[in-house]
């Protein structure tokens, strides 16, 4: 396994490094790489419009996990939700001597960094797990400066709201992270998710809306539909339990809405969404073609409502096993839907809507 890891990791161009200089595979989270201010060779270096790339990592995070006994340990889970969320991928030939300003680089690209003895370092060169999966128990997988702030605000507001979350959970990804989904793509997922969940509550009530006479209505929003979207509008008879999960869309919907400045309120978690006020804004919105938006909120606003889902989301699964109370004031399906909702507009792992994961 080691043998085809190094395989893997190496130079994409071909280049030798000179035997004195160390060669180093870099793992960075940030959008916008920083400038390489510090000695080197790049040997390699590609980010996400390489399709290649989300199989390496997907091998790279077998290797992190298939080291030592196996066991998910912290280090290891929070080294494999770092690997899901790099951007860029550099391989370079570095002098030992230019190692502290090459250090210094790496916290600025928030990167993890791959040695040819099988050690994934930190940004301070120290192991958080070598070949045989041993580690130094001062090492830390990074996170940006303002992610790491975020998790600590909302961990305390939830706390005086009596819910407690684990402190070993991750940060969500940080401002110069965050990939964001396009304000036409939002606007057109909001009204996508209107039409699904308007037809699943149609068929809950008994009084099934025509398709076709949707399609008139809002032209627009057809082409947005997500392939289970797409086949559950076609379905004779879709099962309960679909038509369930289509329903709670509309708390998807307010969360994108809200999200696109489409709707000014996005509620507590122990409250449904205004469905009759936001679907009328909408549909208004949409009288004579898609609802126009001002763009997305403040960076800042809508991570704040995805690390706040994201740890009461996690109260919730841990309830679920038995193993904690149920969150107070809080209403799951809510929670859920807008965990998918955000993790879509974050381009989480990549996913598009229908592959969208929602883990804690």
């Amino acid at each position: 396994m080691f043998t085809r890891l190094t395989s893997m990791l190496s130079s994409p161009t071909g280049g030798d490094p000179d035997a004195s200089e160390l060669r180093l595979n870099v793992y960075a989270t940030v959008s916008t790489l920083p400038a390489l201010d510090f000695p080197h060779r790049v040997l390699g270096q590609r980010d996400l419009g390489d399709p290649d790339l989300i199989g390496h990592l997907e091998g790279f995070i077998g290797y992190v996990l298939s080291r030592g006994d196996g066991e998910m340990t912290r280090v290891r889970y929070h080294l494999m939700r770092h690997l899901q969320r790099v951007q860029h991928h550099v391989s370079l030939s570095v002098a030992p001597s230019a190692l502290p300003t090459f250090s210094r680089w790496t916290e600025r690209a928030n990167a993890v960094v791959f040695h040819d003895d099988g050690s994934v370092r930190d940004t301070a060169g120290r192991v958080l797990i070598d070949s045989e999966g041993d580690g130094d128990p001062a090492a830390d997988v990074p996170y940006p400066a303002d992610a790491v702030a975020r998790k600590a605000v909302i961990e305390t507001e939830l706390s005086e709201k009596g819910i407690h979350t684990s402190t070993s959970l991750p940060p969500v990804v940080g401002e110069e992270e965050a990939q964001w989904r396009t304000p036409a793509d939002v606007v057109g997922r909001v009204m996508a998710l209107l039409i699904v969940s308007a037809y699943a509550e149609g068929i809950r009530d008994g009084e099934r809306l025509d398709v076709e006479q949707m399609r008139e209505r809002l032209p627009g929003a057809f082409p947005y539909l997500s392939p289970d979207e797409q086949a559950f509008l076609q379905a004779d008879n879709p099962d309960e339990h679909l038509v369930t999960q289509m329903g709670w869309r509309y708390e998807s919907m307010a969360t994108l809405a809200w999200a696109a400045g489409l709707w000014p309120d996005h509620p507590a978690p122990d409250t449904i969404c205004d469905v009759a006020g936001l679907t009328a804004s909408l549909l208004d919105d949409a009288e004579h073609g898609m609802p126009t938006t001002p763009g997305l909120r403040l960076t800042d606003d809508i991570l704040d409502a995805l690390d706040m889902t994201f740890r009461t989301h996690w109260v919730i699964r841990e309830a679920e096993l038995g193993r904690r109370d149920f969150p107070p004031h809080v209403i799951p399906g809510v929670i859920q839907e807008r965990h998918h909702a955000l993790n879509w507009l974050v381009r989480f792992e990549q996913a598009e809507w229908d592959d969208v994961t929602t883990p804690t």
